[in-house]
C-alpha cells in the first residue's frame, strides 16, 4: 500500500515540476510512511525526492518507532543540545546544497522551526506550497480508507447514543462535553480525538464554533453537538441538533430549513460535479426559507486523516468530485440572541453517485 502511494506522488510530483517534498508529523506523514510523530521542540522531516530513497530526520529519542517502517529509509538523529541539529541537517541535505532544487512543503503544517533548518541545509533550494500533491495525494480515498472512516462515524454514533441520556435541564454544557469524551473512548474512538466535541446550548448554538461553557441547559434551548471519532488514522464528524423541551415555533422552522438542505446536499454528490455545486444546492433551500443571510459558513469540507482537507464545499469552487472523495454536508442557520441549527454527514463519493456513511436520525429529537 505505501509502495502504491509513494508511486502516485512520485506522479503528482512530476506533473507539478516538484523535486522533493518535505513533511514534518501530520497525517500526510502517516500516509506515506505508517510513522506516527508528534509535533514538538525538536524537528522531525520527512524528505521524499523522485527516484532517491526517502529520508527521515528525527530526534534519537523516537528513533525505536522506526522498527515497524515497511519500507528503505535514510535515517539521521540527533541527540538533545540544538546546538548540534543544524550539522546533522546539513548532512543529511548534503547532496543538496548547491542544487537549484524545487521543495514543496505543507503550507499549513510546516513550522519557522524546520524551515529555518531546511534553508540553512539547502540554500541552492527553492520552498514551494506542495498543497497541489498532496492534498491530491490524499484526497481519494481506497475502500480500506472508507472502511475506516464508517467505523469512525459508527463509534461516534454510539457514542452520542449512550451520552443522550444524561442529558436534562441543569447539567452544563462542560459536564456534557466531559461525558461525551468518555463515551468516545468507550465506543472505541482512538485516543487522539479529530477535535474537541462543540456543545452549544440556547443562544450559544447561533455561534457555529462555540467552546463548551457552565451555562446550564434550559427547557425551550435548541442544542447543537457537533462531535467526532477516529479510527485507524481516520475521522468522523457529525453533528445534530435537539431541543430541550419544546421550543418557540421560529426554531422549529430553522430546524425544518436546515434538515431539508442537509437531505438536499446529501443527495447531490456524484462524478464530475463541482464541489462548490454541492453548496449552491444547500443554500438556495435555505434561501427559500428566507433564512439565506443566517447560513454564515460553507457547505462543508473535505474528510480523512485531518478532519478538514480537500475537497471545500464552497460557492464557486470549481474542483470536480470523483469516485473516493470524502467529505461533511453541514447546513446551518443561527439566529442571534436566539439559537442555531446545523446537521453535518459524512458523504463518499462512488463511481455512479455518493454515499451517506452516517445514518443516525435527523428528524428533531425533543428532549
Amino acid at each position: 500500500m505505501l509502495k502504491s502511494r509513494l508511486s502516485r506522488l512520485d506522479k503528482l510530483m512530476a506533473s507539478n515540476n516538484i523535486d522533493a517534498i518535505v513533511l514534518n508529523p501530520g497525517p500526510s506523514l502517516v500516509y506515506l510512511t505508517g510513522l506516527h510523530f508528534h509535533l514538538m521542540e525538536r524537528p522531525t522531516i520527512f524528505i521524499y525526492q523522485r527516484a532517491e530513497s526517502p529520508l527521515l530526520i528525527l530526534p534519537e529519542l523516537e528513533s525505536a518507532k522506526l522498527a515497524s517502517i515497511a519500507m528503505p529509509i535514510s535515517v539521521h538523529t540527533f541527540g538533545d543540545d540544538p546546538a548540534t541539529w543544524q550539522g546533522v541537517f546539513d548532512q543529511a541535505l548534503s547532496k543538496w546544497k548547491n542544487k537549484p532544487l524545487i521543495v514543496g512543503v505543507e503550507p499549513n503544517r510546516l513550522r519557522f522551526l524546520e524551515m529555518e533548518y531546511l534553508q540553512r541545509a539547502a540554500p541552492g533550494a527553492k520552498f514551494v506550497s506542495g498543497d497541489s500533491v498532496v492534498s491530491v495525494l490524499r484526497s481519494q480515498k481506497d475502500k480500506h480508507e472508507i472502511e475506516c472512516m464508517r467505523k469512525a462515524v459508527q463509534i461516534a454514533q454510539n457514542a452520542l447514543v449512550a451520552t443522550l441520556p444524561f442529558i436534562q435541564p441543569g447539567i452544563t454544557e462542560h459536564d456534557l462535553a466531559s461525558e461525551l469524551i468518555i463515551q468516545l473512548y468507550k465506543a472505541g474512538s482512538s485516543p487522539e480525538l479529530p477535535f474537541m466535541p462543540i456543545i452549544a446550548s440556547g443562544a450559544n448554538s447561533a455561534n457555529p464554533h462555540a467552546v463548551p461553557t457552565s451555562r446550564k441547559l434550559q427547557k425551550g434551548d435548541l442544542l447543537v453537538i457537533d462531535w467526532g471519532a477516529a479510527y485507524d488514522d481516520y475521522c468522523s464528524d457529525l453533528t445534530r441538533t435537539f431541543a430541550i423541551g419544546e421550543p418557540a415555533s421560529e426554531l422549529v422552522e430553522i430546524y425544518n430549513a436546515v434538515q431539508a438542505a442537509n437531505a438536499a446536499g446529501r443527495a447531490a454528490g456524484k462524478p464530475g460535479l463541482p464541489a462548490g455545486a454541492v453548496d449552491d444546492v444547500t443554500r438556495r433551500v435555505i434561501d427559500k426559507a428566507g433564512f439565506g443571510k443566517f447560513f454564515t459558513h460553507r457547505t462543508g469540507h473535505g474528510l480523512g486523516m485531518d478532519v478538514h482537507e480537500q475537497p471545500y464545499m464552497f460557492a464557486g469552487n470549481s474542483l470536480e468530485l470523483t469516485p473516493g472523495m470524502t467529505y461533511t454536508v453541514e447546513p446551518g442557520i443561527y439566529l442571534p440572541g436566539k439559537g442555531g441549527v446545523r446537521i453535518e454527514d459524512n458523504i463518499a463519493i462512488t463511481e455512479t453517485g455518493c454515499e451517506t456513511l452516517s445514518d443516525m436520525p435527523r428528524d428533531l429529537k425533543i428532549l
